[in-house]
Formats: structure tokens, sequence, C-alpha cells
């Protein structure tokens, strides 16, 4: 069972009295930030290596980063050749590339794909593979060398997270590298280059970042054992949460402007703060239903990780509200939910501003609208009851039937039936 948890005065919670970060040795933010990457390199050596894709390599932003890292004696190789779902293939031909490169300095340099591919191609560079033998947690044996993490969408936030996420044919769904030594060296987050992004590159990229604040502010608490090695996540604590807040805050002004208006600049800094801030939180603090279920659902249906979560994050506050009611009541306070009416009323008052916002911007709200078939929820009940990592983050037991209450309800795309029979950790 969870311990019992009472909110303060300053909205912490009682129970969350310890706390674990880990963040790239520096953290760069603002607009014009970008000028700051050859200073950050060059105390590594004189070589460069930016992985990237083809639409990145030729943006403005790219080119200002080519020249200036020219311009400071940096010589620059580029690979340029990244896809979304990052496959081996990809991945082998970035290794042989940095082999004859020889970087001091793997700089990733576009979305949460080609930062990935940075961090893996720098463990790669620095620990025999084949890549396999990494799959899962605390796995990577050492450090990987610097990494600059570079991000032009507001939403992955794999600039400061110890996660890699890639696509292996030998596996029916995407698996993950989890290790503390993946956390890149330095994150340079400048919100200009995030305003050449589509409208619905902002719309799924900010529900991913929108689901990984409120699943890392609802995942279970456990309390560490200091003296063991600690798992990648380690569940809701105290210093993730205040990270999380604060992006659920940003989200719930900025979200619905930056689809709506891409070129509000107000609105895009505040979703590159958004999106750093829960990265920075579920980095340590993990996920859970939410992306567990979209790997089966994203595998079958084609359909993006930012779509497919921010679908599935109503459902999923519904299912976990039981347990985690001081949280939320804590969310309608940033979110500005009016207080009037019982605690349970402010809760569902809470949750439904969570579906406006995601319905605002475009995301279905059932799993009918992207395809699925009915017949088709107990197997993915089935196949993510085997993603052990995320459901034992839930902060209820997440087993094969609660997964399928879960998809049953998003399926019909009514939350009413999830509003009992959970059993807390």
């Amino acid at each position: 069972m969870t311990t019992e948890i009472t909110t303060t005065d300053h909205g912490v919670l009682a129970a969350d009295t310890t706390g674990v970060l880990r963040l790239p040795q520096q953290i760069l933010f603002g607009a014009g930030s970008l000028a700051s990457v050859p200073l950050l390199v060059r105390p590594h050596g004189r070589r460069a290596l930016v992985c990237t894709d083809a639409t990145m390599a030729g943006s403005p932003g790219f080119a200002t980063l080519y020249a200036a890292l020219g311009a400071a004696g940096i010589e620059v190789s580029v690979f340029a050749d990244g896809v979304p779902e990052l496959p081996l293939s990809v991945i082998d031909d970035a290794v042989r590339h940095a082999q004859a490169a020889r970087p001091d300095v793997i700089i990733g340099f576009g979305g949460g794909s080609s930062m990935d591919l940075a961090k893996i191609t720098a463990l790669l560079l620095h620990h025999p593979g084949p890549l396999d033998v990494y799959y899962g947690e605390n796995l990577v044996p050492g450090p990987i060398g610097p990494v600059v993490a570079i991000p032009t969408t507001a939403g992955t936030g794999s600039e400061v997270t110890p996660v890699a996420v890639v696509s292996d044919p030998a596996r029916a769904f995407k698996v993950g590298v989890s290790s503390p030594h993946l956390v890149p060296t330095y994150a340079v987050v400048d919100p200009e280059l995030t305003h050449g992004c589509p409208a619905t590159v902002s719309a799924h990229s900010g529900a991913d970042a929108l689901a990984h604040a409120l699943e890392s502010l609802t995942a279970g608490r456990r309390t560490p054992s200091w003296q063991q090695q600690l798992p990648v996540f380690v569940g809701a604590n105290r210093l993730g949460r205040t990270l999380a807040l604060e992006a659920v805050s940003a989200i719930g002004s900025s979200l619905r402007r930056v689809v709506v208006e891409p070129g509000d600049g107000d609105a895009r800094t505040s979703m590159a703060h958004a999106s750093l801030c829960a990265a920075m939180s579920f980095g340590s603090a993990g996920t859970h239903l939410g992306h567990a279920l979209q790997y089966s659902i994203g595998a079958a249906t084609h359909t993006s990780h930012g779509l497919g979560v921010g679908l599935l994050l109503p459902y999923v506050l519904e299912v976990c509200r039981a347990t985690c009611a001081d949280d939320l009541l804590v969310v309608a306070d940033v979110l500005g939910v009016p207080a009037a009416g019982a605690p349970d009323e402010r809760i569902t008052s809470t949750i439904d501003e969570v579906q406006s916002i995601v319905d605002d911007i475009g995301i279905p709200r059932t799993l009918r609208d992207i395809g699925v078939d009915h017949a088709d929820l107990p197997a993915f009940a089935s196949q993510t009851s085997g993603f052990a990592r995320l459901l034992q983050n839930a902060p209820l037991v997440a087993d094969e039937a609660l997964l399928l209450r879960v998809l049953e309800a998003a399926w019909a795309g009514d939350r009413s039936g999830l509003r009992s029979g959970s059993m807390t950790r």
C-alpha cells in the first residue's frame, strides 16, 4: 500500500522526503544560446561530429552552428542520415562515420532521435558492442565521452535524460538503453531553434512533454536503498516534483498558443522551458502507464509517440486518481482550476482540463480514432504487461486486467469506468 500523503501549504507532499536528479554538467537555456556551443566543445578538442537528419542539416540554425564551430577552429564532420525511430542500420552507419572522423565531441542536433543517435554513437565509440548488450537498465559500464545535445523541438527532453530509444528488427517493439552515463555532458536549449516546427510536430511533442510531467509527478513513491545502485527511474520524488509542476504550469499557458500561433515567440520559449523541466523530472522519476501502453499502440497504428501518450494521458490520470488525489489537487492549482466544490469534483475538473488541452491541439480522443480495432485490445494489454520497467513505476498495481480497463476506456472515450477498483501499491 502507498504511504498516506498530505499536502503542505507550499504544495509539496509531506511524503516527498527524498530526491534524485541526474543532469548534464551544464544546461544553457535561452534565445541565442546556440552561440555557446564552440565554447563548450573547445576544452575537449578540435574535432566535432554532428548527428542530425537531412531536414535539420538544411536549416538556418544548423548553418549558424556549423559556421560558429568553424570560426572557432573546430573541424566539423556531419552525419545527416538520422531518421525517426532510430533503426540499428543508421546507428551502424553513424558509428562507422564516427570511427573515421575520430571526434573529440559528439553533438546531437534535432529532435529526440538525433540526440539519441549522438548518445548511442558516443556509447559505441567508447564501449564495444553489439548494442543489445546494453539494452535495459544500468548496463553501460562507464562514461561515454562528451556529448552536446541541442533540441530543435519542445517535447522529447532527450537533451537531459539518461535514455536512448532504438528500433531493433529482432524486437517487436522499440527498446531502450537506460543509464546515467547517457546523460549528455551539455544541453543547449535555444527556443529560437523551435520556431520552424510545423503545428503537428509542436502538438505531438508538447503532448509528450505534458505526459512526461504528469506521469513523473504521479509515479510510484519508493524509499531509495542508498547503499545499492539505484534504478534509473526512482519514482516520484521531491526534487523532480518541483520541476514537473513548473512544466505543467508552463504547458497549460502556452501549448495551445504555440500550435495555433506558431510564430508566438513567448509561447515557443515557454514550451522549450516546459519540455526541459519535464525531462529533468522524468529523467530520474520515470514515466509509467501511458508510455508503456503507447509502445504496443504505436507499433500497431504507426502513430507518433507524442500522439499516443497524449491520447492516453486523461485515462491514465483517471485510473490513478484514487492513488494520486493530492498530486492532482496540486496540479489543479498550477492549471488554475477553480477551488470551489469538493476535492473529488476538483480532481475531475483537473483531468477535464488536461483532456481539453490535448483536444485543443488536435490529439484524437479515442483509440478508435487512430484505427484501433476493439478486438485487438486484449493483445495490447498482454503485450504491455511485459514492459515491467515502466509498469513497476506506476502508483498502483498495473496488471493485465487494469491495462485492459484503461484500453477499453480509451477506445470508448469514456473515463467514468476507471474511477474505482484500483489497487494501490
